[in-house]
């Protein structure tokens, strides 16, 4: 990623962009033959720290560019930037650095789905109680909650690649957007710039790209940095000694000072970059509203936010491979939590049975089993000792009373729901192959 974001990488772009130029310009006899063959050759010899120097004393840097371009270009030289205005260039390489980029990115989120969704499937009846603000609600398996990562993070890539066919676009149309330098040859510069670069263009513009584009495509990014920042999260919460339902530790120093530390630095580091991921989405939104045909208040930003949020992400994405593929998943910690509470968490099953065979009222029920639950809290008592006690074994058989107990029993259908968000994720893997 650093490589695509590299500063001779992006001027690689920019002569890319003027190279198709020059082709167009050949193919409509503006241009001699050769032209464009030649900016491909000499591309080399335009050093960054020469188009700052110049930049220093024009204060403009693409014109900067293209001036160093054309000298080194001889005689074709004078047929550089004929038409083009500075985003002509600058978007559309953005355009191109962006598709490279987004392929690093699809690559490893694609990856990340396929752990996860192996996992999910290891553990598809590894029982575990499901938590709700902090607190034992129902059974659930370690699968079933891994398959729902797997569907967000497939949401995630469908969002990316729709956004990729509103941004990687190509913009050719000069300096306000009407093609007036090439007279009635400009969708034909057009057409051919595009497909020598291997992008569409926009269907219409001003001197620059909409901004919504890059807009809509951080926005994404930054959704995907939640949802990573939501999983390294849950991970650190079920470390936590107390729980110690998975382990996370890669045999780094955990502390300074306290060497029994096992620290899940990596998932924090998740998290904390996540919060950067997030605040970029301001600047983003903040570039859309631009004066008139444009001002320049989007460019500077740009400079940092595209390059970065693409930097971050794939930092996400590498410590979020790294710490799904090393997870340790402790099912002895699993059993033991989920009896926690003594089987409280059976009253709902119960409340159902009380409703549909003993043909209680619903709120009725409720109210009858959570006396019974915060007696059994509060006495320390089995839960299913204090519903024996009770005139429940009246209203049910003991076989329905201890099925309620049994948790596997109490799962649903977990089976199917964890097979549906695979297959849901297997179609959205199928549009990136």
């Amino acid at each position: 990623m650093r490589k695509v974001f590299d500063r001779r990488n992006i001027l690689r772009k920019y002569v890319e962009v003027e190279a198709a130029l020059m082709k167009a310009l050949e193919y409509e006899n503006i241009a001699p033959k050769g032209c464009y063959k030649k900016l491909l050759e000499v591309w080399s010899r335009i050093e960054p720290k020469d188009v700052d120097a110049l930049e220093k004393t024009m204060g403009h840097d693409v014109a900067s560019f293209t001036i160093l371009l054309a000298k080194a270009s001889g005689d074709c030289g004078k047929y550089v930037h004929i038409g083009f205005t500075s985003n002509d260039v600058v978007d559309t390489a953005w355009a191109l650095l962006i598709r490279d980029a987004l392929t690093i990115v699809k690559k490893k989120l694609v990856q990340l789905i396929r752990e996860l969704m192996k996992l999910s499937i290891k553990h598809k009846n590894t029982l575990m109680v499901g938590r709700t603000h902090g607190q034992h609600a129902l059974p659930i398996t370690f699968g079933f909650k891994l398959a729902n990562y797997v569907y967000e993070l497939s949401r995630s890539l469908e969002r990316i690649l729709e956004a990729e066919k509103r941004t990687i676009k190509c913009k050719c149309s000069g300096a306000v957007g009407t093609m007036a330098a090439w007279g009635n040859r400009g969708l034909s510069i057009e057409s051919t710039v595009c497909s020598t670069l291997n992008l569409k263009p926009h269907e219409i513009t001003t001197q620059v790209a909409p901004r919504d584009g890059f807009a809509e495509l951080i926005c994404d990014l930054a959704i995907l940095a939640s949802q990573l920042d939501r999983l390294a999260l849950e991970f650190r919460e079920l470390s936590r000694p107390e729980i110690s339902e998975i382990i996370l530790y890669s045999g780094e120093i955990g502390s300074s000072t306290m060497p029994h530390k096992r620290n899940p630095v990596t998932a924090e580091r998740i998290s904390g970059l996540a919060k950067i991921a997030r605040s970029l989405v301001t600047t983003a939104l903040e570039n859309i509203p631009l004066m008139h045909e444009r001002d320049l208040t989007n460019s500077s930003s740009e400079r940092i936010l595209i390059p970065h949020i693409f930097l971050i992400i794939d930092q996400m994405l590498l410590d979020t491979l790294k710490t799904v593929k090393e997870v340790h998943v402790n099912s002895e910690a699993m059993s033991k939590n989920i009896g926690l509470l003594r089987g409280v968490i059976a009253s709902e099953c119960l409340m159902v049975k009380l409703v549909l065979k003993a043909n209680m009222p619903r709120h009725e029920a409720h109210k009858l089993l959570s006396y019974l639950a915060n007696k059994a809290l509060n006495e320390g008592r089995n839960y299913l000792d204090v519903v024996f006690e009770t005139n429940i074994p009246s209203l049910l058989s003991q076989r329905d009373i201890e099925e309620c107990f049994n948790y596997g029993n109490y799962l649903g259908e977990h089976e199917k729901l964890i097979s549906r968000a695979l297959s849901y994720a297997e179609n959205v893997l199928k549009e990136v192959m």
